[in-house]
């Protein structure tokens, strides 16, 4: 059984800035493709960033330049720092994994967290 946790959700003020963490945890062989996707309400949820098990970064186009996604793959861990942070910001974060939870296997699922919710406002 595989378990996404995250944190670090919050409120700010726009122009704040706010650092999401992502912990997976049991049965995994290896953490492959990991993401941040956000869905605020009324709207279809979207991808915001991802970062391969190598460390290459794709964003979303107004994440450019002012979130950073980054991992640490001896803790199975992905993180989203996001400065100069807008109300339009403002949504339910979600933290995606693709893991192979044996060896011998390159079968990956994919696995999403609970959600961390994340507010701009003044």
């Amino acid at each position: 059984q595989v378990q996404l946790v995250e944190s670090g959700g919050g409120s700010v003020h726009p122009g704040g800035s706010l650092t999401l963490s992502c912990a997976a945890s049991g049965t995994i062989f290896r953490v492959d493709s990991m993401g941040w996707f956000r869905q605020a309400p009324g709207k279809r949820r979207e991808v915001v960033a991802a970062i391969t098990r190598g460390g290459t970064t794709n964003y979303e186009g107004s994440a450019k330049g002012r979130f950073t996604i980054s991992r640490d793959n001896a803790k199975n861990t992905v993180y989203l720092q996001m400065n100069a942070l807008k109300p339009e910001d403002t949504a339910v974060y979600y933290c995606n994994a693709d893991i192979i939870t044996e060896p011998n296997t390159d079968v990956a699922f994919g696995y999403w967290g609970q959600g961390t919710q994340v507010t701009v406002s003044s």
